[in-house]
């Protein structure tokens, strides 16, 4: 049901505004408008310019507390405002000097890294790096070389090249190593080298002993660095951990405080130049249980003044929309908002949906064992997470178990028990005219049709709520829809039971004279209500594009009800597929392959139950929906997250 708003205004010193908030407003759910553009003929009414000083610590506490194990801590609420933003501060400080410490620990491991990698392909080389580094009549050269090039170098070396090249490790791609030279030598050498593209790797002077020592003493240091910082990250988590409950508390209370703040960015300032006072003013929708409630807290507290609008042109807009239903439907509140909330005063689509989308589904996958798998998963992911469409799985999956049992259905049996209805694949029924047909599909098309009339009449209440007399008399899913389409599927009830159908008279003024509305009823609705506006676009054109329209309108009507045949076809080919998977498990030979059975099993009630799960709602929304639903609303956001308990 859509729960009925009202429009109020609060206002008060502006000094009083922290309070109101905290005291009253926010134990009720409100959906603040903006004080400005609403109260339009109010003079002087300026914003607030006040930064939220609560956000920052809100954000630093969620902060922290996302780094908290799991675990159950119960919340210390016994800190005031001043304590709780001078614990986070103080936590902060500690937080962050950890943090920097980290980070030191984090870019000098990188250098030690930096530096093994450069030196990690020299490790074969058996030379003090410290000594051939400090040879004074003798040049050493580390680097790498291309393979290619590398053979060229050896020739060179061999005959007439005064060097000594040491190789470290070789890849697909490149040697390294070092090459000696005499320093009276070194220019040509060095010459030859750049020609054949010898890159040049420098190497601190800083290493001892051999590149393979140095290797180990840098892994070492960086084995010491990685222990310093997980030291310092068991440091952060025990200080995070210490502070759980003030954290927790703290993150509470912090939000409530910021969302109470919050309404000043919806809020107006008005200057009273002769009582040299400042006033906030605050405005926006609350049900009309709150309001009631709201104005019973405030009555005795002379600073606050509360405003109840009657006339609804005193403010813009129109009122936002507010879901309230029993907890077995709300998960199918989902499917409403999908489609577009309901405006104020269109009905409340969910109990419909709710009823109509789980029974159509279990006709469509009528499996006890199947609907109960469907039943307990979505019980259980629903009930600690309130998953929306975990809710309606598990609903969904009670009626299953119902068709199962009316098809005598577990698991693709259909021996193990009886049918309390029928087997969708074999039970027929003979039909006049049209001959035998399966029982399902003639029981989804009279559903079908039971549904039709039933959205038309919602349709009518929904145009006489609006004051919309041409959907409501005139249109095809208006009263004469309902007549055209409640006597057609009157007579073709009666001819398929054998009953006498109505005479030629009847059907041509049951049938003709609606049709002729259809035809004709933007100027009936014109004529109601006394508005002699012209036919735009001459006559001719206006009984043109009607009879397309006509076409169409009775196009709908067959295509509209032909579309739940789908529903007896999916409960047949759900039996069907089931069928096929007992027989490549074996199962008729007594003796059946249980893991092909389960797999099969969870492959159909997976692949299967999406498929009819899309396919039911496609009826909703395109069968049903757009006969007589609009959605045309705006949903109800209240300014905080509150809940009433």
């Amino acid at each position: 049901m859509i729960v009925k708003m009202k429009f109020l205004s609060i206002s008060g010193p502006r000094t009083d505004i922290d309070r109101m908030c905290q005291v009253y407003l926010s134990r009720h759910e409100m959906q603040l408008e903006n004080a400005i553009a609403e109260l339009k003929t109010t003079e002087n009414l300026i914003p607030f310019a006040e930064v939220n000083p609560y956000r920052e610590p809100l954000n630093k506490a969620e902060e922290f507390i996302g780094l908290l194990e799991d675990g159950k801590v119960e919340p210390d609420l016994t800190m005031d405002q001043d304590a709780m933003i001078g614990m986070i501060r103080d936590l902060n400080h500690q937080y962050l000097e950890l943090t920097e410490r980290r980070e030191r620990l984090k870019k000098h491991a990188e250098e030690l890294r930096e530096k093994l990698n450069v030196l990690e392909p020299f490790r074969p080389l058996e030379v003090n790096l410290h000594d051939v580094m400090g040879y004074r009549y003798m040049r050493v050269r580390f680097g790498r070389i291309n393979v290619d090039y590398y053979r060229r170098l050896e020739k060179y070396l061999y005959e007439d090249l005064k060097a000594v090249f040491l190789e470290g490790v070789r890849n697909e791609n490149y040697v390294y190593g070092c090459y000696f030279v005499a320093n009276t030598d070194a220019g040509k050498t060095d010459a030859i080298f750049h020609s054949l593209h010898f890159e040049k790797i420098p190497l601190s002077k800083e290493y001892i002993g051999t590149p393979a020592q140095a290797c180990e003493s840098l892994q070492q240091d960086i084995e010491h660095d990685g222990e310093q910082i997980e030291s310092v990250d068991r440091a952060i988590a025990e200080l995070i951990q210490s502070h759980a409950a003030q954290l927790l508390g703290a993150q509470r209370r912090l939000e409530e405080l910021a969302n109470n703040f919050d309404v000043r960015k919806m809020a107006a300032r008005m200057e009273d130049d002769e009582n040299k006072e400042d006033y906030y003013i605050i405005c926006g929708w609350m049900g009309e249980d709150d309001v009631e409630a709201f104005l019973k807290e405030t009555e005795k507290d002379d600073k606050v003044l509360v405003v109840v609008e009657e006339d609804r042109e005193k403010y813009f807009g129109e009122p936002p929309t507010k879901l309230e239903n029993p907890r077995f439907f709300k998960p199918f509140e989902m499917f409403i908002q999908m489609y577009g909330m309901p405006a104020h005063n269109e009905m409340d689509p969910t109990i419909f949906v709710a009823l109509t989308y789980t029974f159509i589904f279990g006709a469509m996958f009528g499996d006890l064992g199947q609907g109960f798998c469907l039943f307990a998963i979505g019980g259980i992911l629903y009930l600690p997470k309130k998953i929306n469409l975990a809710g309606i799985i598990s609903v969904a999956g009670l009626f299953s178990m119902l068709f199962g049992v009316l098809y005598g259905s577990v698991f693709g049996f259909e021996d193990v028990i009886p049918a309390l209805w029928l087997h969708p694949v074999s039970a027929m029924t003979n039909l006049p005219f049209i001959g035998q047909l399966n029982t399902v599909f003639v029981v989804a098309i009279a559903f079908g049709m039971g549904l039709n009339l039933l959205v038309m009449i919602f349709q009518i209440a929904n145009a006489f709520r609006a004051h919309d007399t041409e959907n409501a008399w005139f249109s095809n899913n208006g009263v004469a829809g309902l007549l055209f389409y409640g006597f057609l599927v009157l007579t073709i009830v009666l001819y398929m039971t054998g009953h006498k159908v109505p005479g030629n008279i009847m059907l041509a003024v049951f049938l003709g004279i609606p049709i002729l509305i259809f035809l004709f009823k933007e100027p009936l609705a014109n004529l109601v209500k006394r508005n002699h506006k012209k036919i735009e676009g001459g006559k001719v054109m206006f009984l043109v594009q009607g009879f397309f329209e006509l076409f169409e309108t009775l196009l709908s009507y067959f295509s509209n009800t032909l579309s739940y045949v789908r529903i007896g076809a999916f409960a047949v080919s759900h039996a069907a597929i089931m069928e096929v998977v007992l027989m490549l498990a074996g199962a008729q030979e007594g003796t059946p392959n249980w893991i092909v059975l389960v797999i099969g099993n969870i492959v159909v009630c997976g692949l299967e139950g999406l498929v009819v799960g899309i396919q039911v709602l496609r009826l909703e929304y395109y069968e049903m929906f757009s006969r007589f639903y609009k959605g045309s609303g705006r949903e109800f956001k209240p300014f905080n997250s509150h809940k009433k308990r």
